[in-house]
């Protein structure tokens, strides 16, 4: 527990830095800064509430965040990032209480350059794929929860949009960082290229990042692809071919008719069918429709605008599970999956859990997905996951919050960087020693 002495003094120190409208003790800000999506995991359901801020902080630049963070580990007060609370699984929730360090108001685009865009870390992946578009760019990727900030898809996702063509965003997609580290100093470390891959994908326990460089490419014309089948089967047996078109694709996404049943109401989601989407180039629009229909697809539409890819964005990767979930709210769970027996054995990975069904995407590799089932303990969880390794299925439970991304090259820089263990305690494992069987990676 927090001691409420320095609790009390670094609300003074706060408001003094960030005006009385920058900090709040206020019980209902609290509440909101110590929750995040972790209800889509019935596992972590079970558990809340697993913590509640002492304070909030809302810092409005990258240089605010860094004196925010200083003040804190000067009083020895527990640090929780926060970006836009989308993330799923607890990573956000603030288990020791301390400070919530919420950057939502650090949104600002500060230069836009021939192949690299620079931002403050709470700035939303759509501002800055907007600004790209202005400047004749595009992000190389972004993620399904498009609504998020640049910091935290940094620090907890890993894919999305454009991984098709340049994998998880751990893979050159970070050209800079400008981090904080838990030592009191208020100096915003910059570091680069490979020096820079360390801060990715570890929530903040190594180094709270306060401005980012992301990489861009040059604009493509896109075009929002809706299909159906017949059976899912159908459907899957061209999500590697359809990866593969020239141009390559930003997204490819199917899903089993009674997924697709679920999803928000659209003409190009006919009942009865099974629904594939995906984000095409122009100049692949014509092999991508010849694929389809020649594994007995329907188009339903073709649409153009930038917002008909955000929309699709929205129902990839976990937010059909999300839709699923809402059908029948209490039911379902689901894991991450990754591998080519999606596509080969999936009468088998269906059978693993009861009620299985797949979400797929065409991925950088293998085709990867989320497998939903329906829900009856812990235990059942983990039997199917050993299961489907079995099956040579990748997997990984996302009904955690444990860093378990070069685990132990993050627990030695926060050796360095977090000398006190203030950076989001409870995340990370410091006794951690090789990664988890059957995890993706």
């Amino acid at each position: 527990m927090t001691d409420p002495t320095a609790i009390t003094a670094l609300e003074a120190e706060l408001t003094e830095l960030l005006g009385t409208r920058g900090v709040s003790t206020e019980l209902r800000a609290r509440e909101k800064a110590s929750v995040d999506g972790g209800r889509m995991s019935p596992i972590i359901a079970e558990l809340l509430p697993l913590g509640l801020a002492d304070i909030v902080a809302y810092p409005a630049t990258a240089e605010q965040i860094a004196q925010t963070v200083a003040a804190a580990v000067r009083h020895g007060v527990a640090v929780t990032p926060r970006g836009k609370g989308t993330g799923n699984y607890g990573q956000a929730i603030p288990m020791p209480g301390g400070l919530v360090l919420d950057m939502s108001r650090a949104r600002a685009v500060l230069d836009v350059g021939d192949g690299y865009i620079t931002a403050e870390a709470g700035t939303p992946m759509v501002t800055l794929e907007q600004a790209a578009r202005e400047s004749g760019q595009q992000l190389w990727m972004y993620p399904s929860t498009a609504q998020s900030s640049v910091g935290g898809f940094l620090s907890g996702g890993s894919g999305g949009t454009g991984s098709i063509v340049h994998g998880a965003n751990h893979m050159g997609f970070v050209a800079a960082l400008d981090v904080v580290h838990a030592t009191g100093d208020a100096t915003l470390v910059h570091v680069e290229g490979d020096d820079a891959q360390p801060y990715v994908h570890n929530y903040g326990t190594a180094g709270i990042i306060a401005r980012v460089t992301v990489r861009l490419e040059p604009l493509q014309d896109w075009r929002g692809l809706y299909a159906s089948f017949d059976t899912f089967d159908d459907a899957i047996s061209v999500i590697r071919e359809l990866g593969l078109v020239t141009p390559k694709p930003r997204l490819v996404s199917a899903d089993t008719i009674e997924i697709s049943a679920t999803l928000p109401e659209d003409p190009a989601f006919p009942a009865g069918r099974a629904s594939l989407r995906g984000i095409f180039d122009t100049a692949s629009l014509v092999e991508a429709t010849a694929l389809i229909e020649g594994a007995g697809g329907r188009i339903e539409d073709v649409r153009d605008g930038a917002q008909t890819a955000v929309k699709i964005s929205m129902l990839s990767y976990n937010h059909p599970i999300e839709w699923l979930q809402k059908s029948e709210p209490g039911i379902y769970f689901h894991v991450e999956v990754g591998g080519h027996a999606l596509v080969e054995r999936i009468d088998e990975v269906h059978a693993v859990y009861p009620g299985g069904l797949l979400h797929i995407e065409a991925a950088h590799t293998v085709p990867i997905g989320m497998l939903a089932g329906i829900y009856e303990s812990p235990e059942q969880v983990q039997a199917g996951i050993e299961a489907l390794g079995a099956l040579g299925v990748g997997v990984h439970s996302p009904h955690q919050w444990n860093v378990d991304f070069e685990v132990d090259r993050t627990v030695e820089l926060a050796r360095r960087t977090d000398p006190q263990g203030l950076l989001n305690p409870g995340k990370l494992n410091r006794e951690y020693a090789g990664p988890r069987k059957g995890a993706i990676r």
